[in-house]
């Protein structure tokens, strides 16, 4: 019988072992009260071995098939048993692991807070920021930013606030929020699941937080490139999906109008125009199968 832990450490890999295997020597191994999970989301080669013999403190899940950022989490769930859940992306660095400590502390102090994300920054240039909190997702269009995204760190997000949604790249949960709302939805792959799962958590009446005594470095992208076809068709594809989801009444047709009269159109036409025809395929794509679904 596994004995409960006070948090499970869950990240996937995809043919990223150097990445996954950078992250994991950032983490407390040593700690009991801590478990590490590693869900191999069916990588080409058989990394999911290599990463059990370079670290046997490490749980290993081997997908037989890629279940995606969401599938793969869930796998990762199902085999934790700790009463707190931190997801971070393989291609990030923990450089302080005693920090997730904060993380632990700002869950404790409320029932009513559900999620918290660190800090994050970017590992390039002067690690400038990539995540100090959402703004909300403005209606119709569904835009947002993140807060401090680009900026150097400066401290001037120092302070702990309620965000609206969380960062995939980092986030911990409470187990009972998962036992309250279900684990992440699988419908997206790719893009959105964490913004969705938010929207999850918070009509249950949990908050969701950003505590900034934390951070985690990103290297961004590192799976899928900062442009590609395969994210170009999923972000298109899955923001229709969020909006079918999550948005009442007259206001999803507008958004989709929005979308797919606006947004998709000018992009179609910006990448016909630059000779990338690969991508203007894709954004079509994904209109064409979000409406398979």
């Amino acid at each position: 019988m596994e004995v409960e832990k006070l948090l499970s450490i869950v990240t996937i890999n995809y043919n990223g072992l150097k990445d996954t295997c950078e992250l994991i020597d950032t983490l407390p191994l040593s700690d009991e009260t801590i478990e590490v999970i590693v869900v191999d989301n069916a990588s080409t080669q058989d990394e999911a071995t290599e990463i059990e013999k370079r670290y046997p403190q490490v749980k290993v899940i081997k997908s037989d098939e890629n279940l995606g950022f969401a599938g793969g989490n869930n796998l990762g769930i199902q085999a934790s048993h700790g009463k707190y859940l931190f997801f971070i992306n393989n291609d990030a660095i923990l450089p302080q692991p005693s920090a997730l400590s904060h993380l632990l502390t700002r869950l404790e102090s409320s029932a009513q807070i559900g999620m918290v994300c660190p800090k994050i920054r970017f590992t390039w240039d002067k690690q400038p920021i990539q995540y100090a909190g959402y703004t909300p997702l403005s209606k119709i269009t569904l835009r947002n930013k993140s807060i401090g995204c680009g900026e150097e760190d400066n401290g001037q997000y120092d302070t702990a606030h309620p965000t609206p949604y969380a960062h995939g790249a980092a986030m911990m949960v409470k187990r009972e929020v998962i036992e309250k709302v279900g684990m992440m939805p699988n419908c997206y792959f790719l893009y959105y699941e964490e913004l969705d799962w938010s929207m999850m958590i918070h009509r249950a009446g949990y908050e969701i937080w950003y505590e900034p005594a934390c951070t985690v470095f990103h290297k961004e992208s590192q799976t899928t490139g900062q442009q590609s076809p395969l994210k170009t068709y999923y972000i298109t594809r899955n923001r229709l999906l969020f909006a079918q989801r999550n948005i009442n009444g007259g206001e999803k047709y507008l958004t989709y109008i929005y979308i797919i009269g606006l947004v998709a159109v000018r992009d179609i036409l910006k990448y016909l125009c630059k000779g990338q025809i690969n991508m203007a395929k894709a954004v079509m794509k994904g209109i064409k199968d979000f409406f398979k679904l």
